[in-house]
């Protein structure tokens, strides 16, 4: 690819991680976000959203000349609403080029009085003068023109929260406070950050925020912590991290890149080499780990792996003193996590469950959704760990409470991957458009990254697994089981899981839970 020279206020095309290619515009960070090291890149500002995430330079193409391939390879009511309002932008951004250059007439109409002015008054420095030779500046309009009777002069804006987005010779000058409120898009650090409309912008370096909800559970909200890299003090205490599978390891590897020290162990050792060679530290027993770290996390695949490995041979429990943490982030039912926590309390143990709503590769690139419920101050303590492989984090209370609402969160997302795939097949076989089918629901309400995703898996036959069809299976089954429990009908659940079950018997297990679609074709 050929080397692309931009600037601050360049429109560009911007791909963050597994997310399709997003219309932006490059911006300067706020004065205390760092940059990432060894990385040439620009800060983005995403048009339609309020992200903002520092690129790779091979990751941006100018706006302009890619927007009609852009718009031909993307679909979305999402993104569509992104491209208008970059066109909303630039005719703004229009209107305000010609009302200056009006302006600029009306002066040479008024040539020879301003002349006769300056004889008076002396010479004046014109704002080109002003700002050398810096036509970026004029081009994008970062300072506002004003007439006081006097020429043209350059207005002192009001104080703003927003930091200063021009850097160099232009630093000195700012936006218009009013040309800034009538800018929606240069209120992302705002409004982003903010905990409540109005409320004081934090440094976006802190990254998170605490917002007590009405059902007393608490949300810790982070920003892209790929977008933010750097940005994340790790805690100093040291990290243990139990099993590394698909999710463990994404989860491991942004730990180590944000600077924790972690040791890992594996029951499958080979697994633990790749993270060594990246900084960690081997545990050669999960009853080693835990007595060498202040907190250790734990994510296996199912309860009977969760409990083995807390209450085996050379286990959790056998190196849990008074103060060691314990965080199980396996997907379990809510019976195996009051288990553990009563056996790790037991013990003088601090315990937090924190299963993670995700696939693996929001796991590589730090986006999981973490559902922590236990002891309030171990979630504390685990808020940089947290930061770090996820984009938010919510607390909900006592123990049990993040092992229901994770299974009823899989339970909601099993049942419509099968039902998408039932749609497909029935699309198929009624003499309609898969693909068609497809883009119809991508330009309504239930459009998302999911569907897309998911939908293009079964349209190209590629069901390598991002989430394992097994373990969806599985967390359909404690589903079910709960509502079981509570007398709570799940009929739905029930269905979805018969077919989750087919797709097994055909051998479908460690694939993408997509291949449910193939219990429909067989």
């Amino acid at each position: 690819m050929a080397s692309v020279h931009l600037r601050i206020g360049d429109l560009v095309w911007g791909k963050l991680g597994r997310y399709p290619p997003w219309p932006g515009k490059v911006v300067s960070p706020p004065k205390d976000l760092k940059k990432p090291r060894a990385k040439k890149c620009f800060f983005v500002k995403f048009f339609g959203t309020e992200d903002h995430a520092w690129i790779k330079v091979e990751q941006l193409k100018p706006y302009h000349p890619h927007k009609e391939e852009m718009i031909k390879i993307n679909k979305g009511k999402r993104f569509q609403q992104a491209v208008d309002a970059v066109e909303e932008f630039l005719r703004k951004s229009k209107g305000k080029e010609q009302a200056s250059h009006n302006y600029s007439n009306s002066e040479d109409k008024n040539k020879s009085t301003a002349a006769d002015g300056r004889k008076r008054r002396g010479p004046t420095k014109s704002v080109q003068s002003m700002l050398g030779e810096d036509e970026d500046l004029l081009s994008h309009k970062h300072i506002s023109l004003q007439k006081d009777g006097k020429g043209l002069t350059v207005s002192d804006p009001e104080p703003s929260s927003v930091q200063r987005l021009v850097t160099g010779t232009a630093s000195r000058y700012k936006w218009e406070s009013s040309q800034v409120k009538d800018d929606p898009y240069f209120h992302h650090f705002l409004l982003s950050q903010s905990e409540k409309s109005g409320s004081s912008m934090e440094p976006i370096s802190k990254r998170l925020k605490i917002i007590e909800e009405e059902m007393a559970s608490t949300s810790i909200q982070a920003a892209d912590s790929t977008a933010l890299n750097g940005s994340i003090t790790p805690t100093d205490k040291r990290i243990g991290f139990l099993g590394l599978g698909h999710m463990g390891s994404g989860i491991v590897s942004n730990l180590l890149k944000m600077g924790h020290v972690v040791t890992v162990w594996n029951r499958t050792a080979e697994k633990c080499d790749l993270f060594i060679q990246e900084g960690a530290r081997l545990g050669r027993t999960p009853a080693e780990v835990v007595s060498m770290c202040d907190i250790t996390f734990s994510c296996v695949s199912d309860p009977r792996a969760a409990k083995d490995l807390v209450l085996g041979p050379s286990g959790v429990l056998q190196g849990i003193r008074p103060g060691k943490c314990y965080v199980e982030m396996s997907t379990v039912d809510p019976e195996t996590i009051n288990e553990l926590s009563q056996v790790i309390t037991s013990r003088g143990g601090r315990f937090l469950e924190a299963p993670v709503s995700g696939s693996q590769q929001l796991s590589n690139d730090g986006m999981l959704v973490i559902l922590a419920a236990g002891d309030r101050t171990v979630y504390e303590d685990c808020s940089s760990c947290f930061q770090a492989m996820g984009k938010t984090s919510f607390f909900l209370g006592e123990a049990g409470n993040a092992a229901k609402m994770m299974l009823i969160l899989s339970m909601v997302q099993g049942s419509f991957m099968a039902t998408i795939a039932e749609g497909l097949t029935l699309a198929q076989v009624t003499g309609q458009s898969q693909q068609t089918f497809l883009d119809i629901l991508c330009q309504g309400q239930m459009a998302s990254t999911f569907l897309d995703q998911k939908c293009q898996n079964i349209l190209q036959g590629n069901f390598r697994p991002d989430y394992y069809l097994k373990h969806i299976q599985k967390d359909l089954r404690l589903a079910i089981s709960m509502g079981d429990s509570v007398n709570h009908p799940t009929p739905m659940a029930a269905a979805a899981n018969e077919v989750y079950k087919r797709a097994k018997a055909l051998d479908q297990s460690d694939n993408d839970m997509s291949a449910v679609y193939r219990a429909y074709i067989h």
